[in-house]
């Protein structure tokens, strides 16, 4: 009776050193995985409120709360998303902490800005792949451009009289400077902190033309402030289905679009990344869900966990070229 105890101890004291190791090695217990989520769940978003990514990743934080547990949205600003994405890196990857990344945060910023400080493809873990959507270029009203064409004869022939606003190190920041790679214009980009108020001055006149999202722009189109000329997408859009693609019109290699997605720190535990990939494609499945994401102008993306590791290493390679490509530097 003696020994059994004594065996019993010996295991209970070697189980006790298993699992302190295992805090102490980073190492996550199963366990974990199998309650995870039993305290709220913060989602972390790189931009203001009210932009369309905060708006995204805010109905991604309630679909999640509904089906998952309790998500907190937060928003961190600054350097091109890159501090919000280095405050997520650098959190326990216990999946409490995610980011609610763009091609921005993930793809271009890191690579533009000198500081960044965070490298995606080795401090994250590819979670899920929200949505997509193209940018549409438009034109203020007062521009004598009714087509890509017109418009790029109007550039050449008045070389620094066109100018475009933009986030810098965003996508409609980067569309504008290939643009002006592949056209061989001279247009003025004008850097701002908000893509909102960049689209007020170009429908006021003070900005000549735009890329941006259809959920921005949409309602200064179809009143006439705007005119749409071209989608940078492979595909036309349902939203405005006349209106030609880039590729269509002979102007090869414009970035197809920006993308929203959601992240992990490197390290979380794969039971818990395919737990929030699974109830974020099974909304994604659903009309309620979707129609909200087609309403901010992207295109729902379920992916597995796997695929969308790919994608990310893909857009990151795409966006860098076309940093190196078009010379884009920070003053």
């Amino acid at each position: 009776m003696r020994g059994a105890t004594a065996r019993s101890s010996c295991l209970c004291i070697l189980g006790a050193i298993v699992i302190a190791g295992a805090i102490v090695l980073g190492v996550p217990m199963v366990g974990s995985a199998a309650t995870f989520p039993d305290h709220p769940i913060k989602l972390i978003v790189p931009f203001g409120p009210g932009g369309p990514p905060d708006v995204a990743a805010r109905i991604i934080g309630a679909y999640l709360s509904e089906h998952l547990g309790p998500v907190v949205v937060e928003n961190h600003v600054g350097a091109g998303g890159t501090l919000a994405a280095r405050l997520v890196a650098s959190s326990p990857p216990d999946g409490y902490t995610l980011l609610a990344g763009t091609a921005g945060s993930l793809s271009i910023s890191p690579q533009l800005y000198k500081d960044a400080g965070i490298d995606p493809l080795k401090e994250f873990t590819a979670t899920a792949l929200v949505s997509s959507a193209p940018l549409v270029l438009a034109v203020q009203k007062s521009v004598p451009a009714h087509s890509v064409k017109e418009l790029v004869a109007y550039a050449k022939a008045n070389p620094g009289k066109l100018n475009y606003g933009a986030v810098i190190g965003t996508p409609p920041h980067l569309s504008g400077e290939m643009f002006k790679h592949i056209t061989g214009t001279n247009i003025v980009f004008v850097p701002y902190k908000s893509a909102s108020q960049a689209t007020t001055d170009v429908v006021s006149g003070q900005m000549n033309m735009t890329f941006e999202g259809t959920t921005g722009i949409s309602p200064f189109i179809k009143s006439g402030q705007l005119r749409a000329l071209a989608v940078t997408s492979p595909h036309r859009i349902p939203e405005l289905p006349d209106l030609p693609t880039m590729d269509e019109l002979g102007y090869k290699g414009m970035p197809p679009d920006s993308w929203q997605a959601i992240v992990a720190p490197a390290g979380t535990p794969a039971a818990i990344v395919d737990k929030i990939n699974a109830v974020v494609n099974q909304g994604l499945a659903t009309p309620a869900l979707r129609n909200k994401i087609v309403g901010l102008g992207g295109q729902p993306q379920p992916e597995s966990v796997a695929a969308f590791a790919a994608f990310i290493a893909s857009q990151y390679k795409r966006w860098g070229d076309v940093i190196r490509i078009t010379g884009v530097k920070l003053n």
